[in-house]
């Protein structure tokens, strides 16, 4: 028995908005708005009725139509236009019958349906992305002191801060919401005709052979189809296209580059409090975990988990669509057909991860006193870089790395704190008689430009 894929095995996108806005009826709504405004642009050129534009807009519901007779129907020609156009066609009065997809390819009317089902979902997608900007600024703002390890290459580096980790987090995503916001205001209506030239257009237009035909120029032949697709757009709410983009897939690609470095911007959080909230570390924590099936004890990162996963879907999606750029002919065979699918599941996990982002952001946990007692767990390793600086000072580089080196190594294998370590060198070497090691070995007092740093990246609006 046939069932429609209700998010069983997709939780990052189940109950988000853009699984609502981009399920099969969605779609299928989205093609018939096409199709709608066709009708309407061409009754606002001149081309058609201005009844046939008002039968087929209030015609093209999607409550009235069958998406799963469609969807087999639509093996016979390889897409769902096709279907469609016949029961629309069967759907409005008879006189407005002419005049749907008049002069339209399918590749019209699905491109610009793929093209309203982006941008509505990206509406939502800008909205949860400005939740979590606001929610990760509000942490940085609280933390913009609160020192913490820096770590590289998953050791301990130099001392930071969470108020300038978090503010790296809202920057990438207000990356991401830049990107998306220009990518949304350029999706681009499509219309040309079975081969791009909008032949057909000019053929319904025309009157019926004659002498006089002819005499009709190309040029004003050309203005007024350039002002069809220039209405179309309009009524779509679209961008007009400079040219019919059938096997000109620069729309797609950037719609691909941008929910992908989304999902990446939003991955880079998850990644850090996957980090930070393991149970050794501690630093942060999601005040709503997730439940485990076998550990009653367990409290799970799981937005943090979801968009983790989305992060590492989307780069392959983002490539498929990035494959069909390389599209023979006027209208390819398959290159077009392989961008559907992955269009879509790119929109959900993205949609599906700024709805998480936004979640984990307002519910994180911050604990400030283990990331003080993180600190300590080197003995004052962590800031060696500081102390090689002002020994350079004194005895030279070279030397100063060979002294700290051998403190290091000595602290590391006896366990104590570097600082008890250096006396001992300090009195082996004279130059270094008077620094104060308390205050050079102490890391609450080495983040550098970490809080000015914070107050700049939270300017940014």
């Amino acid at each position: 028995m046939y069932e429609s894929d209700a998010g069983l095995l997709a939780p990052g996108r189940a109950g988000s908005p853009a699984e609502a806005t981009t399920g099969d009826s969605a779609f299928l709504q989205a093609m018939l708005d096409a199709e709608a405004a066709l009708t309407r642009a061409q009754s606002a050129c001149g081309l058609a009725p201005a009844e046939a534009g008002r039968a087929v807009t209030e015609t093209a519901d999607a409550g009235r139509f069958d998406v799963r007779d469609l969807a087999l129907r639509a093996r016979s020609g390889g897409n769902p236009v096709i279907p469609l156009v016949v029961d629309l066609m069967a759907a409005v009065p008879e006189d407005a019958r002419p005049y749907v997809h008049r002069g339209a390819t399918s590749q019209d009317i699905l491109d610009t349906a793929a093209m309203l089902v982006a941008s509505r979902t990206l509406a939502t997608v800008l909205d949860d992305l400005e939740r979590a900007a606001g929610e990760v600024a509000r942490h940085a703002a609280t933390h913009r002191d609160t020192q913490m390890a820096g770590r590289t290459l998953t050791q301990h580096a130099v001392p930071t801060t969470f108020g300038l980790k978090a503010a790296g987090w809202r920057a990438l995503i207000l990356d991401a919401r830049d990107r998306l916001t220009a990518v949304r205001a350029s999706l681009p209506a499509q219309l040309g005709g079975a081969a791009g030239t909008l032949a057909a257009f000019s053929a319904f237009s025309a009157p019926a052979a004659s002498p006089t035909a002819q005499e009709d120029t190309e040029e004003q032949e050309e203005v007024d189809l350039l002002a069809l697709v220039a209405a179309y757009a309009r009524e779509l709410g679209l961008a007009e296209p400079l040219l019919p983009w059938h096997t000109l897939r620069t729309p797609i690609a950037d719609l691909a580059g941008a929910l992908a470095f989304t999902a990446g911007a939003l991955g880079k959080m998850a990644a850090d409090v996957l980090t930070l909230s393991r149970t050794e570390i501690g630093e942060v924590e999601e005040e709503e975990g997730g439940d485990s099936s076998a550990l009653p004890h367990k409290s799970n990162p799981v937005h943090a988990t979801l968009i983790a996963a989305a992060a590492r879907r989307a780069p392959g999606l983002a490539a498929t669509l990035y494959g069909s750029l390389a599209a023979e002919d006027e209208r390819p065979a398959g290159a077009w057909h392989a961008e559907w699918e992955p269009l879509r599941d790119l929109l959900r996990l993205v949609g599906g991860a700024a709805r998480d982002g936004a979640a984990l952001a307002a519910g994180l946990r911050v604990v400030p006193y283990a990331m003080r007692e993180n600190l300590q767990l080197t003995d004052g390793l962590i800031v060696s870089e500081r102390l090689a600086a002002v020994f350079a000072d004194r005895i030279g580089r070279a030397r100063a790395r060979e002294v700290l080196a051998a403190a290091a190594e000595r602290a590391h294998s006896e366990t104590t704190d570097l600082a008890d370590v250096l006396f001992d060198v300090l009195r082996e070497e004279p130059e270094l008689a008077g620094l104060d090691l308390a205050e050079l070995t102490d890391p609450t007092r080495y983040t550098g430009s970490a809080g000015p740093l914070t107050d700049r990246a939270l300017e940014r609006r």
